[in-house]
């Protein structure tokens, strides 16, 4: 099942037609996405594929974001993946406050490009980071969008109120439960989440 992303009210952008996201949680540890954006890739910043390291402020150019929380926790962790296959990995005590590296191995990341289609595909493990493997999750998903003019986009599932913040709980609206206790799957909460 795929969840399409919105720009954020304040940031539109023409040359993008839309996002399209599926998320999927094959094993307790283990998060699958899948990013597909259609629209004139020509008009997009859209680094070049590379080696799969680690790199900050991956948000500053285009990049897939997202974010994960155990249901009733207020610590989160954030999930940066770029076209070029760069990545990042984040852990919050809470609202923005706590920021440290999370100790994850490099995401698998495969990336397509061809005429209007961008599509990134990532296996990201995450049963290194403690409490997470047997939980069920909230995801808050979301990309920014590069323009070659430099002008950004944010998109989401859902927003937060006012500016683009992918950081706040309004953004929490996908539920994916452990393979474990199954029953929740894929879908987005009613509401604004958290």
């Amino acid at each position: 099942m795929t969840h399409p992303l919105t720009p954020h009210p304040t940031t539109p952008c023409g040359a993008v037609q839309g996002i399209e996201v599926g998320a999927a949680r094959p094993s307790p540890g283990l998060l699958q996405l899948t990013y597909v954006l259609v629209g004139r890739l020509s008009d997009l910043t859209i680094p070049s594929i590379g080696r799969p390291v680690r790199v900050d402020e991956l948000w500053r150019a285009t990049c897939f974001e997202a974010f994960l929380q155990v249901v009733g926790e207020a610590g989160y962790v954030e999930l940066n993946l770029a076209p070029s296959t760069a990545w990042a990995a984040y852990a919050f005590d809470s609202y923005r406050d706590g920021m440290r590296d999370a100790n994850i191995a490099a995401p698998w990341t495969g990336v397509r490009a061809a005429d209007a289609r961008l599509e990134l595909r990532a296996e990201v493990d995450l049963s290194s980071l403690p409490g997470l493997a047997d939980m069920p999750w909230r995801l808050a998903i979301s990309a920014v969008i590069e323009e070659t003019s430099g002008r950004k986009s944010y998109w989401a599932l859902a927003h937060a109120p006012d500016r683009p913040d992918f950081h706040h709980a309004a953004g929490f609206v996908l539920n994916l439960s452990s393979p474990a206790t199954a029953g929740e799957g894929d879908h987005p909460q009613d509401g604004g989440g958290g």
